[in-house]
């Protein structure tokens, strides 16, 4: 669940790589477990990734540029693997809402793996790692006799590449289109809450009641349902 506060929080730099490698059984993507040891999201299945770091700025200051460079040094520092720029697919970006008691504005990633690297996760930050389709990712997260915990740009990202059926699909889709861009409006809700997006008919006043198009994810009893009307 978010933490939440009521004094101005400043917003982080992050980035975020989504890696995916193909199978015999379909595309499956890398998933960590940060340890719970962790005050920050302590136990939760995420994609590798982190804060923007100062020397991960390029000379010109470039936010981008500054993202890739994180998105690189995290997935080597907590995965153990090597990616270059050229694997960099930009996907989307999350800003945390407002009112979380920690912000962060972060690069979303696609990265393909065509190689044998192995994952090494530190031991330390990141507990354990597993590979896993989106399909069957979502399909635990309908288990209530298997609870797996993931944040709400986690679990989106999974519903959109749930549908392809390779990873060179899913790059193609990626490249073909602009980043989706998330800056969610925070409601509560009896039970949890609701992520309202820009195109929901709730976003810029908050009602999620209010009649018209859906774009939000439900946070109800440590369920998560992600709706989006066709566009």
């Amino acid at each position: 669940m978010i933490e939440t506060s009521d004094e101005i929080t400043p917003v982080y730099p992050a980035a975020t790589v989504i890696l995916m490698r193909d199978t015999e059984e379909g595309p499956e993507v890398l998933l960590v477990q940060r340890s719970k040891a962790v005050r920050h999201m302590g136990g939760q299945w995420v994609f590798p990734g982190g804060r923007v770091d100062p020397e991960d700025a390029p000379e010109n200051g470039d936010s981008y540029l500054s993202a890739v460079n994180a998105a690189i040094r995290e997935t080597r520092e907590e995965a153990g693997l090597v990616i270059d720029a050229d694997q960099l697919e930009y996907l989307s970006h999350w800003t945390t809402p407002e009112g979380a008691k920690k912000r962060f504005a972060t690069w979303f990633f696609l990265a393909i793996l065509e190689d044998d690297q192995e994952v090494e996760v530190d031991g330390g930050e990141i507990a354990l790692h597993r590979w896993v389709s989106p399909a069957a990712a979502l399909r635990e997260i309908d288990d209530p006799d298997n609870p797996f915990n993931l944040m709400p740009p986690t679990f989106v990202s999974l519903v959109d590449l749930a549908s392809h059926t390779s990873c060179a699909a899913a790059r193609s889709t990626v490249r073909q289109r602009d980043a989706l861009m998330y800056a969610p409006n925070m409601v509560f809700i009896e039970g949890g809450i609701c992520f309202l997006y820009e195109g929901d008919a709730g976003y810029g006043t908050g009602d999620e009641t209010a009649s018209g198009p859906r774009h939000r994810t439900y946070m109800v009893n440590q369920r998560l349902e992600y709706i989006r009307d066709a566009q």
